[in-house]
């Protein structure tokens, strides 16, 4: 009877103290968001109603846990960009278990014949070939190898060469870590999106994507009527099977804001966090 009494009146003060951090966090990030909402250029675009209360309880209630971020958007929005500066803000030391990175762009299925056969990626494109659909990538793949990594287990992620079209199945060894981000065009498909605790959509105005898609399209050596076909393919795709993504995202991100402050800001959100549970 003292153990069962011992074990309630700890449970209560365990939950009691749970929702004390809870609140606490939410409290912290709705004033950095306030912060946020009075730049010229504010981060976060749109966010939903819940999603600062889920991400203060998977925090406080699931320590333990993998925690899995979905970032997509279009082609050159800038999703990496935002992914890599994030790192930057979460490492603070050497340490190897704070995060991985699954990118969707390593997992593009080998299509080097294709091209060959092709001649040339102007010929390519011509035949109706698109490197911008859900078919393009092994989604299969890369989910399975995000599940395994929410498991404890570590895979080895292919790596693709955008000039070649090869696929090279020994690519790099991805170690299972407290935070998983993946990026890419379709992290958020149908296929995948279900494994995601958190979903982020990268916005950026279709005049600054054009620019940036223009710019390194040449350092993956496509230019002049073969940049151009498949740009037009680019906006297409992304009319059909990536702009629908916006509506289920938990939050929506400016992919016009600078590296500086997406570093600053994730900064802010790190540290409260830390200052609030510790470690």
């Amino acid at each position: 009877m003292m153990e069962t009494l011992e074990l309630t009146n700890y449970n209560f003060y365990s939950s009691r103290l749970d929702m004390e951090l809870i609140s606490r966090i939410v409290e912290g990030f709705k004033e950095i968001l306030e912060e946020d909402k009075q730049e010229r250029q504010p981060l976060f675009l749109k966010v939903k109603d819940n999603f600062i209360m889920n991400i203060a309880r998977k925090v406080v209630q699931e320590k333990k846990r993998t925690f899995l971020i979905g970032i997509t958007g279009e082609s050159a929005s800038g999703k990496t960009v935002f992914v890599d500066n994030t790192i930057k803000a979460i490492v603070k030391d050497n340490r190897d278990d704070i995060y991985t990175v699954i990118r969707c762009d390593d997992y593009y299925k080998d299509t080097s014949r294709e091209l060959q056969e092709a001649g040339s990626y102007e010929e390519l494109f011509k035949s109706g070939f698109s490197f911008d659909t859900p078919d393009a990538i092994d989604l299969r793949l890369m989910r399975n190898h995000l599940i395994e990594l929410k498991q404890g287990k570590s895979v080895v992620s292919p790596k693709y060469d955008f000039k070649t079209c090869e696929s090279h199945p020994n690519g790099d060894i991805k170690t299972p870590a407290k935070v998983i981000l993946t990026e890419g065009l379709y992290v958020l498909n149908e296929e995948v999106r279900d494994i995601m605790d958190v979903k982020v959509y990268v916005f950026t105005p279709l005049n600054v994507i054009k620019e940036r898609w223009y710019k390194r399209a040449i350092s993956r050596g496509k230019t002049g009527e073969a940049a151009d076909l498949q740009f037009k393919d680019v906006n297409r795709t992304a009319q059909q099977y990536i702009r629908p993504t916006y509506q289920i995202a938990d939050c929506i991100i400016n992919g016009m804001v600078t590296q500086e402050y997406i570093q600053q800001i994730t900064d802010k959100m790190f540290k409260k966090l830390s200052d609030i549970i510790g470690g």
